[in-house]
Formats: structure tokens, C-alpha cells, sequence
């Protein structure tokens, strides 16, 4: 077998390493979407849109009718305050996930109603994609650690913190947990409990 000298060589060379190349972005590219992309940023796995997209396929599925859900015709002033602590464990167990896209939407009205809050957390998402990149171009090590996606991911935000800080990120945060606590907590102590409902708390506690 001869083994091709010169020019020939480099060629050779040239269209194999193209080869290896090319295979590896056909595998990379082979995932849609931000799957994609979070792939080529050498994401852990779990750490993709697909599990973001079954996670929200789940809730999907499992939500109640809107309707029922805020069905005035439903909602009552609990006679005691057993009664209302009753209402609230089968309320939030049966409408959790109804709750959750309540919840997911005053996060969305919070962010979308504030253009500071989005100027933050773009700030935040470049500072930790700078970041992740000059990891991957080298490795980087502080106090003797190499940083790992959750430190870049500390790091970018103490590095966005400043501009949190000027968007009022604190107030939103309270803002949204006051706004879900009192929307949820309000529907969950005064929605009536369905029939089926009340006679599994009849039977349990006989």
C-alpha cells in the first residue's frame, strides 16, 4: 500500500478532516430547534427545551375546563375555617395545574409590563453565553475550581445583578408571589367542592 506523499497528502488530509467535521455538525444539527442549539453550547441533557416542552405537554393535558374553573355559579363563603382549609387542600390538588399557567402568566404580564426587567435579563442571558463560550475555548478555573454550568450561571447573574437591581427585580418578585398567592389562595377557599369531592372527605371521615 503506498501511502500518498506531497500535495496529495494534504488534500487527502484536508477531505477527511472535512469529513469529520462535517459529521459532527450533521449529528449537532441533527436536533431541531433549541434543542440544537443548546447541544452545540454542550448543555447537560437535561438542561433542553424538550423537557421544558413535556413538562408543560403534562400540565396541558391534565388542566381543567376554564369554565368550571371560574364558574361564579361555584363559589360560596365557607361556613368555618375547616371548611375553608378543606376546600383549599382539594382546590389546589385538583386545579394545580390551572394554577401553574396562572402562576406562568404573571410572570409573563411582570416581565413583558417592565422593559427594564427584559433589558436585565438580557443582560443575564449574554453575560452567561460570553461566558459558557470562553469555557469552552478554555477552561475556566477560579480560587482553583473549574466553573461548571451552574457557577457561569451564578457568575452571569452576579455579574447582571447590578441591572436587576436598577429594573426593581426584588419588587417584581414579591409582586408576583403576592398577586399568585392572593388570585390562587382567593379561588382555592372559595371554589365549592364537587360532589364526588365531598363524599371522599364524607367517607374519610367516617
Amino acid at each position: 500500500m503506498q501511502v500518498p506523499k506531497g500535495e496529495n497528502c494534504q488534500v487527502d488530509m484536508e477531505s477527511k478532516a472535512g469529513d469529520v467535521f462535517g459529521a459532527e455538525d450533521a449529528r449537532l444539527t441533527g436536533t431541531t430547534g433549541a434543542t440544537g442549539i443548546l447541544a452545540k453550547l454542550g448543555l447537560p441533557k437535561g438542561f433542553s427545551a424538550n423537557v421544558a416542552k413535556e413538562w408543560l405537554d403534562r400540565r396541558r393535558v391534565s388542566i381543567r375546563p376554564w369554565a368550571s374553573f371560574a364558574d361564579q355559579r361555584k363559589f360560596s363563603k365557607p361556613r368555618n375555617f375547616g371548611e375553608m382549609c378543606q376546600r383549599v387542600v382539594k382546590n389546589v390538588d385538583t386545579y394545580n395545574s390551572n394554577y401553574t399557567f396562572i402562576f406562568l402568566g404573571l410572570i409573563l404580564y411582570c416581565i413583558i409590563s417592565s422593559p427594564m426587567l427584559l433589558i436585565a435579563l438580557a443582560v443575564f442571558v449574554g453575560a452567561f453565553y460570553i461566558i459558557h463560550l470562553k469555557s469552552l475555548e478554555s477552561k475556566l478555573v477560579i480560587l482553583g475550581k473549574e466553573l461548571t454550568v451552574p457557577h457561569q450561571m451564578s457568575l452571569a447573574g452576579g455579574i447582571s445583578l447590578p441591572v436587576f437591581w436598577l429594573a426593581g427585580a426584588g419588587a417584581a418578585v414579591f409582586w408576583v408571589l403576592g398577586a399568585t398567592l392572593f388570585v390562587i389562595g382567593s379561588h382555592a377557599a372559595f371554589r365549592e367542592l364537587e360532589n364526588s369531592e365531598m363524599e371522599e372527605l364524607l367517607m374519610e371521615s367516617v
